[in-house]
C-alpha cells in the first residue's frame, strides 16, 4: 500500500480534530440569546448583528502591527451593531458579545475520547505533529481549550511563520522539527484549498481528506490521495485495513481552498 513506511502524521485542527464550526455556532446561539434577553433586540436584529459579525469574520484581514486581536473582534461586533440598530458605537456591548461569543465557543472546544485515543495509538508508531494556519493567540487558546498538547510531538501554529499552509515552506519547517522527510510524511485536514493542496505542495506521501459533509470535489479543486469521512477512520487506512473502499475514494477522486 501506498501508505506503508510513513513515518510522521501531521493533523490540521480546526474541523478536523475539533468541531470548531459547531463550537462557533453554539456561542452565537447564546449571544443570541443575551441580546434579545438582556439588550431589547427583538430575534431578527439579533440575528441580524451575529450574521454580520461572522461574514466580517470570514473576510477578516489581520496585521498585527496595526492592533491586538481582541481590539480588532470587538471592532467587527461594534460595526456589526451599529450597521443594525443604528446610532453612536456601543463599544461596551460589542466587548460583551465578544467575550461572550469567544469564551463560550472556547468552552464547546474539545477532544472526543476516541479521538484521544486514536492519537495516543498513533503515536506509538508514528511521530504526530499539529498544524493549523490561523492567527497565533486566537489558535493557541484553542489547543490549551481542547488540552491537545500531550498527544504531539511538535505543534505549528502557521500565524507564527511567515507562510502558513498551502505554502511548501511550512510543511518542510515541520519535516524538520520531527527529523523526518516529506515523503516520510502524510497531512490529514478537512480543506482542500490549504492542507491537501499544502501537503501536495510539499511533496508529501500523501494526503488524506476529512470529508465530513461528503461535500462534491469542484474540477478545479486539489485532488487528496485519500478520502475518509471522520478522522477516526485514520487508523484503519493507516494500517490498511478498509483499504479498498479508500482506493475506491482515491480513484474517484482522481477523475475530477
Amino acid at each position: 500500500m501506498a501508505l506503508q513506511g510513513t513515518k510522521a502524521v501531521f493533523f490540521d485542527l480546526d474541523n478536523t480534530l475539533i468541531d470548531t464550526a459547531g463550537a462557533g455556532r453554539r456561542a452565537i446561539e447564546e449571544v443570541i440569546n443575551v441580546l434579545q434577553s438582556k439588550h431589547h433586540c427583538d430575534e431578527r436584529e439579533a440575528c441580524m448583528i451575529c450574521d454580520k459579525f461572522q461574514a466580517k469574520l470570514l473576510k477578516e484581514c489581520y496585521d498585527p502591527s496595526e492592533m491586538c486581536i481582541t481590539d480588532l473582534r470587538i471592532q467587527h461586533w461594534e460595526e456589526a451593531i451599529q450597521e443594525v440598530k443604528g446610532g453612536t458605537v456601543n463599544r461596551n456591548l460589542a466587548a460583551e458579545c465578544y467575550f461572550l461569543w469567544k469564551t463560550t465557543r472556547l468552552q464547546h472546544l474539545t477532544l472526543s475520547e476516541e479521538t484521544r485515543r486514536m492519537l495516543i495509538d498513533l503515536r506509538k508508531v508514528f511521530k504526530l505533529l499539529l498544524l493549523t494556519n490561523g492567527e497565533s493567540q486566537t489558535q493557541r487558546e484553542k489547543i490549551e481549550a481542547c488540552a491537545c498538547q500531550p498527544y504531539f510531538d511538535a505543534i505549528v501554529v502557521g500565524g507564527e511563520h511567515q507562510e502558513e499552509k498551502p505554502a511548501s515552506s511550512i510543511f518542510h519547517h515541520c519535516c524538520e522539527l520531527l527529523g523526518v522527510q516529506p515523503e516520510d510524511c502524510v497531512m490529514v485536514g478537512d480543506s482542500l484549498d490549504t492542507d491537501i493542496q499544502g501537503g501536495l505542495n510539499a511533496g508529501l506521501k500523501a494526503t488524506i481528506w476529512v470529508n465530513k459533509a461528503t461535500v462534491t470535489q469542484k474540477p478545479t479543486s486539489p485532488v487528496p490521495h485519500y478520502i475518509i469521512s471522520s478522522v477516526l477512520d485514520l487508523p484503519g487506512l493507516l494500517s490498511n485495513k478498509g483499504a479498498t473502499t479508500l482506493e475506491i475514494n482515491k480513484v474517484a477522486g482522481n477523475c475530477n481552498m
